[in-house]
């Protein structure tokens, strides 16, 4: 490697790898899947330089361990088992589950194979490994962080000054951060908010499980969009329009009451709807908004909670789509008083550079060896390799708002 090793605790990753583990570990641990790496900035170029550091970088992740301390510290989170903690001490990344080439037109192609237990757990490190192998070798590193100083200074003020009211938000930036030391930095200076007596705004955690066990900050996450398409699309007896349903009940099975807060629109929050019943409704202690017009969407869950006689104000709309302080200023605003509101801000805080971040991602696209996708609230944003499954899927969801009422 020529530069210091980025990953340096398997607990660096978001928390809900761990809440997705764990329920993949009691239910569904013989499934497999397939990720794919994919950047969306057109101007981007990895050299081949980058791409032999990156998997210098992923095989040194994979060399690490848990410690003792940090599965005391995962056994002391409230949902999590000791049988899948006692999982994780035996558990270990696998550099030969990962196939890291150049073939691709942004110059680096990253697809991992494997069972769902394993895989799952390589998507954030493998991001942030990417996004700091990139910024430290394209530009000059020093002076980028300078500039992420400032301008994490320049938010800090404005949110101590209440120029924006932003009420409770957690930091979500870890695949697309600058660097680890940013993200820390970050972290830390946005902790020192809540000895602020004057400010609004609450910072309440991470969803670095490493960082939040390190500055004794709430860990933060619950479910991704990989939960709804692996168990409601790797199984070829289901009808993927009912994604949602099999997803809810299953993360029920697991949890109960506890770490509830539904993903809505991996196959369009419209569809997810139809699933989000008065059980799981009153069950589930939110919702989160991932895509699409997050007014449209709040207002949609509102009278979606109204309609089934459920108190609003009981439940939390976390809003987690490109956020930026002004965006989240003007979505508390509208919602404050009508329902809880809650803020999980990734980029803007942990990349915000004079140079543009990084739009890059790691998708499933197979489970069981099927295509499954994700049809978002906003066009573009999902990733199948197989178009005519996407179109499939389309016809279901169709046919199902059209005939299951």
């Amino acid at each position: 490697m020529k530069l210091p090793r980025i990953i340096n605790s398997l607990l660096e990753t978001d928390l809900y790898k761990f809440s997705m583990g764990q329920a993949i570990y009691h239910q569904f641990p013989s499934y497999e899947t397939i990720w794919s790496f994919k950047c969306r900035n057109t101007d981007v170029k990895f050299t081949e330089e980058m791409v032999e550091e990156i998997k210098e970088q992923i095989k040194a992740y994979c060399e690490l361990r848990f410690t003792e301390e940090e599965l005391k510290y995962l056994a002391g989170i409230e949902w999590f088992k000791r049988s899948y903690v006692d999982f994780l001490r035996l558990w270990q990344p696998r550099y030969d589950e990962f196939t890291i080439t150049t073939d691709a037109d942004c110059g680096l192609s990253i697809e991992t194979e494997g069972t769902w237990l394993n895989t799952s757990m390589y998507e954030i490190p493998t991001l942030a490994i990417v996004n700091e192998v990139y910024f430290r070798m394209q530009y000059d590193y020093n002076e980028l962080l300078e500039s992420f100083k400032e301008k994490l200074d320049e938010k800090y003020d404005w949110l101590k000054t209440n120029k924006y009211y932003i009420g409770v938000f957690s930091e979500f930036g870890m695949r697309r951060r600058l660097s680890a030391e940013a993200q820390e930095m970050a972290v830390e200076k946005l902790s020192h908010l809540n000895d602020t007596m004057h400010s609004a705004s609450k910072f309440v955690g991470t969803s670095n499980v490493y960082l939040a066990k390190k500055h004794n900050l709430l860990p933060v996450g619950t479910m991704a969009h990989e939960w709804i398409m692996c168990t409601g699309q790797g199984d070829h007896r289901h009808n993927p329009a009912y994604s949602n349903y099999y997803a809810l009940r299953a993360w029920v099975n697991e949890y109960g009451v506890l770490n509830g807060t539904a993903l809505t629109d991996a196959i369009t929050t419209d569809c997810f709807l139809r699933d989000f019943d008065k059980t799981y409704s009153t069950l589930f202690s939110g919702v989160r908004h991932d895509s699409g017009d997050p007014i449209e969407w709040g207002e949609k869950m509102i009278a979606h909670y109204e309609k089934l006689k459920i108190d609003p104000k009981t439940k939390t709309l976390l809003f987690s789509d490109s956020l930026d302080f002004k965006k989240a200023d003007e979505i508390f605003r509208h919602f404050n008083g009508r329902a809880k509101v809650a803020f999980g801000i990734g980029t803007y805080i942990a990349n915000d550079t004079k140079v543009p971040p990084l739009n890059i991602v790691m998708k499933t696209t197979a489970c069981n060896n099927m295509d499954v996708a994700k049809i978002s609230d906003t066009p573009g944003k999902g990733m199948c390799k197989n178009e005519a499954y996407v179109k499939y899927l389309q016809r279901s969801i169709k046919w199902r708002m059209e005939n299951d009422k």
